[in-house]
């Protein structure tokens, strides 16, 4: 929790700005763009009392494409960044030796739309891509040679339908993929989800189809051979009524241990777990459920409280639960165990006319099922508690279908850590609100693309999207980013058990919005919608010491921090 004697930042200056030239998309001539900085003259931000370390914005590069995933995930080797652009269906490469001037040098071009980025020590590069013209058709990994002044396709392989995400084993022997399976958009048609499994060259090469293994979920459909837990959510439509299970789960990132990956089933709530000896699907945990009336679990629900005004405000609510349902999901090792840590982002199904979220006071209206009578949460349907709140209509049902016995909120506002079986042994609870209110409070719950106080209040919070983790000075900490306010916050998860708040930085200026004020204030609005993270050791980092580079899918930046120790 936050310490009262944590010290709040609102006004430090960034230890280095440099004026970034733009970058030269069709959608955005740089000629047609100011040279630019886009690092904002006061981060807000708390370091906590005793923290070992602090965040400094370095340097920018900018796309000058705004809210349209111009910079998504990123990754780092010698002394280079590779930058998802989806927007331009690439993968940009900065040249970032000199960090508070990240320029671009080249780009690989795949035929689709890239979704993830990742690149082995010898400088092999993996990129998934999901078919530009039909996201239910299998996509493709393309191989890449980043070992050149400039970067060489190497070839590709054919995987499942969308592959969201790609992650390489520790020994470069795999690159493991998670196949998302979306249904179409107009949910006529929803395609399996999967984990292909590919054994790479020990050179700087393609693999070939024949190295391609798929984990699929066939054998959690009823009559298979393994059982499927029953908080495991598998729920709407089937518009094809084979394979069931294995259409609705929805792979989304994937972390590696050894010869087991865990691979995030987000909308599920829950993981799974992937031999990758024989590629298969050993089973699938759960990951249960956060009790919003217990004390450390609040959260705040409204955007309108107490009295048609936005006013902060974090409490705990008998009868509403959160469902975890993270995005980014990584392992690491403490005390010679693995854990997974996860963000716990939220998400719903929303394909065609099924949409699975309803506000509380919508319940009981439109043919939605009221809350039950006997429900805690019955007395609490009014804008300044609950009822502006969206819930998922497809949990706490009574067994009759006829009423709501509980509601149950999308993701929980917080990261966890987790036993490779599931169990939970830290949750930061209602940390996260309380600290972004204490760096900003007047952009509290912000959204990403305007700025607002408690624009997504209502929704998912702040939305920890995706995470990074990291060693140093032999600690090791984990880097969470903030879909929505912005910002990325950072805990010392040696211990786990017994993690700890070191600091939150928030490269962003909330006095510009730029989806009121005009494009032409992207640049001065600093980073929006942070979407991936890495971690560069010192041992590979252009200034010696460590740092983090984060891709924002919003403000199309992708900003470099020096991770300062304290002394």
């Amino acid at each position: 929790m936050l310490s009262t004697r944590s010290r709040i930042r609102r006004a430090a200056a960034p230890i280095l700005v440099g004026a970034i030239a733009a970058g030269c998309l069709a959608a955005a001539p740089a000629s047609a763009l100011p040279i630019r900085t886009a690092i904002v003259d006061a981060p807000a931000g708390v370091v906590a009392d005793g923290a070992a370390l602090t965040l400094s914005p370095v340097g920018t590069y900018e796309t000058g494409v705004f809210d349209e995933s111009a910079a998504e995930i990123v990754a780092a080797y010698d002394g280079r960044l590779y930058v998802v652009n989806a927007q331009a269906g690439l993968v940009e490469v900065l040249d970032a030796k000199k960090p508070s001037k990240p320029k671009k040098v080249g780009e690989v071009q795949g035929d689709g739309i890239a979704n993830s980025v990742a690149i082995r020590a010898d400088g092999l590069g993996v990129v998934a891509i999901e078919d530009a013209d039909d996201k239910t058709a299998p996509g493709r990994i393309l191989f890449f040679d980043a070992t050149g002044k400039k970067p060489r396709v190497l070839g590709s392989v054919e995987v499942g339908s969308l592959p969201d995400m790609v992650a390489l084993s520790a020994d470069g022997t795999l690159a493991v993929v998670a196949n998302e399976g979306e249904p179409a958009d107009d949910f006529s048609s929803d395609p399996e989800g999967s984990v292909a499994v590919i054994d790479l060259p020990a050179t700087v090469s393609a693999a070939t189809q024949g190295d391609v293994r798929i984990a699929d979920f066939h054998e959690f459909e009823v009559g298979g051979s393994k059982t499927l837990p029953d908080d495991v959510r598998v729920f709407g439509p089937t518009p094809e009524a084979d394979l069931p299970v294995s259409r609705n789960l929805e792979p989304e990132y994937v972390a590696i241990d050894g010869d087991a990956a865990y691979v995030a089933l987000q909308e599920a709530n829950a993981f799974a777990v992937v031999d990758l000896d024989t590629a298969a699907v050993e089973e699938i945990l759960p990951l249960g459920f956060v009790d919003h009336s217990a004390a450390g679990h609040g959260i705040d629900a409204s955007d309108r409280d107490p009295q048609g005004a936005p006013t902060f405000g974090i409490r705990t609510f008998a009868g509403l639960k959160g469902m975890y349902l993270p995005d980014g999901l990584v392992a690491y090792e403490a005390a010679g165990e693995t854990y997974l840590v996860s963000a716990n982002e939220g998400d719903a199904r929303e394909w065609g006319d099924y949409v699975e979220p309803a506000r509380v006071k919508d319940l009981g209206d439109d043919g939605l099922a009221p809350i039950c009578g006997t429900s805690p949460a019955a007395a609490l349907t009014g804008d300044a508690d609950l009822g502006r709140l969206n819930v998922s209509t497809a949990m706490g049902l009574s067994q009759d279908g006829t009423c709501y016995e509980e509601l149950y909120a999308f993701g929980s506002r917080s990261f966890s850590i987790w036993t490779t079986g599931g169990e939970q042994v830290f949750d930061s609870g209602e940390d996260f609100e309380r600290l972004t209110h204490a760096a900003a409070p007047d952009s509290f719950n912000s959204n990403h693309s305007e700025s607002n106080l408690e624009g997504r209040s209502d929704d998912k919070g702040p939305e920890p999207e995706s995470l990074a983790i990291g060693d140093v000075d032999g600690r090791t900490y984990a880097f969470i980013g903030f879909e929505r306010v912005g910002g990325v916050i950072v805990y010392d998860i040696t211990d786990p058990a017994a993690s700890t708040f070191v600091t939150y930085l928030n490269n962003r200026d909330f006095s510009v919005s730029v989806e009121d004020d005009g494009v032409e204030t992207l640049s001065s609005a600093g980073d929006l919608g942070p979407e991936g993270l890495t971690f560069i050791p010192a041992s590979a980092s252009p200034t010696g010491e460590p740092m983090l580079a984060v891709a924002n899918e919003v403000s199309g930046t992708t900003t470099l921090f020096a991770i300062d120790a304290i002394s």
